[in-house]
């Protein structure tokens, strides 16, 4: 028999028919209430954000997202979470903000968590994984405490944007004058209750980093993806290896070993190498930057990569003897 509040389970047929490409957001977000309706439980809260329950296995992803996002970079311009439903069998709990940069930081979204909580929601899963990016990766980490043992999988999350904690990050000030002291306020301190939570963050972007700092506790694991900048689940998207993580998330198998494997992704993808190209010009360093080159151009023919590496020999060659010139080293990745 369903839970109170559960609704029956789905077909997850029924997600593969989204029709929601090329809506504009109002109608988009009706669609959305209308399938999350039909697929089971759909609430508007505060008039702000939408949340939708979908029963359809022990296993539940809740994630946070925002309707831009969906609407712009998702296939079938759907919900992240709905997306790995469908195609793994999953239940989802899908929060969804209607503006791009949002913390959940909302007396509506409290009411609803804390109806879930007495609810026993969560209590009826057998794996629980909290998901976000951003500011909805601070609220996964957040709301987290209300499903004890449960997995957080965030991605550049903020830990807080509460001036007295965090004065030091000046990107989002308009957000300030938001209440990040009372209910699910400070993010690490709500991940105490989790079994395991991952961290994903570029260490380069100084921001990022400090957050990432202030969640690290002994069931945190904080791993770095430098030179994707600030938009990393983009590139890991890109790259085909962001289900895979969310994946070893739920199954509670992400290490540092098992994120190497996926990291090396990075080594077929042009942004990053591009902007580890800038870097090392910047930075003057001409040896690695070469190396770089006669790695890309191993497979590929680069006009950027190869012109530099071009000048670079160049200017090796004019500064050494030409008998003594040897063959250019293999490049190693």
């Amino acid at each position: 028999m369903a839970k109170p509040g559960r609704g029956p389970m789905a077909d997850q047929h029924d997600l593969f028919d989204l029709q929601l490409e090329g809506l504009d957001p109002e109608p988009w977000r009706d669609r959305v209430e209308e399938l999350g309706n039909a697929l089971g439980q759909c609430a508007r809260l505060g008039g702000r954000y939408l949340a939708t329950r979908i029963y359809a296995g022990p296993r539940l992803l809740v994630s946070f997202e925002n309707v831009p996002a969906a609407r712009k970079f998702h296939p079938d311009a759907a919900p992240r979470g709905w997306l790995m439903a469908r195609d793994r069998g999953w239940s989802t709990l899908t929060l969804l903000a209607s503006e791009p940069e949002n913390w959940f930081r909302d007396e509506a979204v409290y009411a609803y968590f804390d109806e879930l909580i007495d609810e026993g929601y969560f209590d009826d899963f057998e794996e629980v994984l909290f998901y976000g990016v951003g500011g909805a990766g601070y609220a996964a980490a957040a709301y987290s405490v209300a499903a004890p043992e449960a997995r957080v999988l965030t991605l550049r999350p903020q830990a807080t944007l509460d001036p007295a904690r965090a004065a030091w990050d000046h990107r989002f000030m308009g957000q300030r004058a938001k209440d990040f002291t009372s209910r699910f306020g400070y993010a690490p301190d709500m991940l105490e209750t989790a079994s395991r939570a991952w961290v994903i963050h570029d260490p380069l972007v100084a921001e990022d980093a400090m957050h990432a700092t202030l969640f690290a506790a002994p069931n945190t694991l904080l791993l770095r993806t430098p030179h994707l900048g600030r938009t990393p689940e983009r590139d890991l998207s890109v790259m085909g290896v962001l289900d895979d993580l969310i994946d070893e998330a739920m199954e509670g198998t992400l290490d540092h070993a098992a994120f190497a494997g996926y990291w090396r992704a990075r080594q077929q993808h042009l942004p990053y190498l591009r902007t580890l190209f800038m870097q090392l010009d910047e930075d003057g360093r001409e040896g690695l930057l070469a190396r770089l080159c006669r790695f890309v151009l191993r497979d590929t023919n680069r006009p950027l990569f190869a012109k530099r590496l071009a000048r670079i020999e160049a200017r090796q060659a004019e500064r050494s003897d030409p008998s003594e010139q040897a063959a250019p080293a293999t490049a190693q990745a």
